[in-house]
C-alpha cells in the first residue's frame, strides 16, 4: 500500500505575474511504500523542492490530489499531519543553548497536551528516536556545540520522534563531505529497510542515490518526471537524457559521469587490476586515448606489480622511463 499517493498532480505557482499560474510539472502520479528510500534528483531548477512542499502541504497544488494512508492530505488536522508526516527540511540549525533530547522532543508535540509536558511514554519515545539514528553518544550535548553531520542525525530523530509513517526530507546531505553524506544516507535507509518507514528525500548526490535507493524519481528541467529503480533508469538512458551537456556524459556501464575532451594522442596501456582502473582514469583526464595495442610508433604504459608496489614503465621513440606514482607519469608524458 501506498503510504503516500498522488493523482494527476500539478505542482507550481497560481501567481506568477502578468501571466497568471505558473506550472512546473502536471499529471504526476507518484507513490512511496513503507519500508522504502525513494530519492528525488535532478538539475537545479527543475522544481524538487516545489514537489516536496507541495507533497508535504507547505504549498498548495495547482490540480490533482495527495493521499496520505489513503486519506486525503487536505483532510488533516495540522497535529493529525504532525503524527504522520515528519520533514527535515533545508537550512542551518539555529536553536541556541538547547541540549540534543531537547530538541529531539520538540518531536512530541502532536502527542502532548496543553502544557507541552512529557509524559513517561513521550520520554521513551524520544530515547528511542535518538537510538534509531545512532545518536545515544551526542546525549546531553548542546546542538550548537555539534558537527554539521551530528547536528542533522539530531535534526532527523526530531522528526523520527514524532512517529510518522512518512519522513520527507529536502537536501539533508547539502552542508555535509563525503563521510557525513554517506553516513545520512545509511540512516535514512536504514528507517526504511530496518523500521518500516516510507522516506522520501530530495538529493544532488546521484552518486549515493544510485548506490542507496530503492527507486529514484528522476526531475527534468522541462518538468518530465520519470520514476524507477536507478538501474532501470540507468540502463533506460534517463540519466544520461536529464544530465547530459556538452562536454559532460553520464557512463551507462559504470553508472558515473565521464568527461568528453576530444583526445589529443593515443597510448597503449598494459596492466590489470586496480593499476589499470586508475591509471586509465588518469591517462584519460590527460587527454589519452587510452588502447590495448597500436603501431611501434605509440607510447605504450606498461604497470609492474611487485607485491603491493606498483612501477609504471614509459617507452616512447626509443626511450624508457620508470616512475613510482601515477602522478610522475604523467610529469613525464606532458614534457
Amino acid at each position: 500500500m501506498n503510504i503516500l499517493e498522488t493523482r494527476e498532480l500539478s505542482i507550481g505557482y497560481p501567481h506568477s505575474g502578468k501571466h497568471g499560474a505558473y506550472t512546473i510539472s502536471s499529471g504526476l502520479n507518484l507513490g512511496v511504500v513503507a519500508g522504502e528510500l525513494v530519492c528525488l534528483v535532478g538539475p537545479n531548477g527543475a522544481g524538487k523542492s516545489t514537489l516536496l512542499r507541495t507533497l508535504t502541504r507547505l504549498q498548495k497544488p495547482l490540480a490533482g490530489e495527495i493521499y496520505l494512508q489513503n486519506r486525503l492530505m487536505d483532510k488533516y488536522r495540522p497535529k493529525e499531519l504532525a503524527q504522520q508526516l515528519g520533514m527535515v527540511l533545508t537550512g542551518a540549525i539555529q536553536v541556541g543553548a538547547m541540549r540534543v533530547e531537547e530538541l529531539v522532543g520538540l518531536g512530541r508535540f502532536p502527542y502532548t497536551g496543553w502544557n507541552d509536558r512529557w509524559s513517561a511514554d513521550d520520554l521513551e519515545k524520544v530515547n528511542e528516536a535518538i537510538r534509531m539514528v545512532g545518536a545515544e553518544s551526542l546525549k546531553g550535548r548542546y546542538v550548537n556545540q555539534l558537527s554539521d553531520g551530528e547536528r542533522q542525525r539530531v535534526m532527523i530523530a526530531r522528526a523520527v520522534a514524532q512517529e510518522p509513517s512518512l519522513l520527507v526530507l529536502d537536501e539533508p546531505t547539502a552542508f555535509l563531505d563525503l563521510p557525513g553524506r554517506m553516513n545520512v544516507m545509511q540512516l535514512l535507509r536504514s528507517l526504511a529497510h530496518t523500521h518500516g518507514k516510507a522516506v522520501l528525500s530530495s538529493t544532488h548526490d546521484l552518486d549515493l542515490a544510485l548506490r542507496m535507493a530503492d527507486r529514484i524519481w528522476l526531475m527534468a528541467q522541462d518538468g518530465r518526471l520519470v520514476s524507477g529503480s536507478p538501474e532501470d533508469l540507468a540502463m533506460q538512458g534517463h540519466f544520461g537524457q536529464i544530465f547530459d551537456k556538452p562536454g559532460v556524459s553520464f557512463d551507462r556501464m559504470t553508472g558515473s559521469f565521464r568527461m568528453l575532451a576530444e583526445p589529443k594522442r593515443s597510448i597503449v596501456l598494459d596492466a590489470k587490476g586496480i593499476a589499470r582502473v586508475w591509471t586509465e582514469k588518469a591517462l584519460e583526464r590527460a587527454g589519452f586515448a587510452v588502447l590495448s595495442h597500436a603501431d611501434e610508433h605509440t607510447p605504450v604504459v606498461r604497470v609492474i606489480e611487485d607485491g603491493e608496489i606498483q612501477r609504471w614503465v614509459l617507452q616512447y621513440a626509443g626511450l624508457k622511463s620508470e616512475h613510482s606514482s601515477i602522478y610522475s607519469l604523467l610529469i613525464s608524458l606532458k614534457s
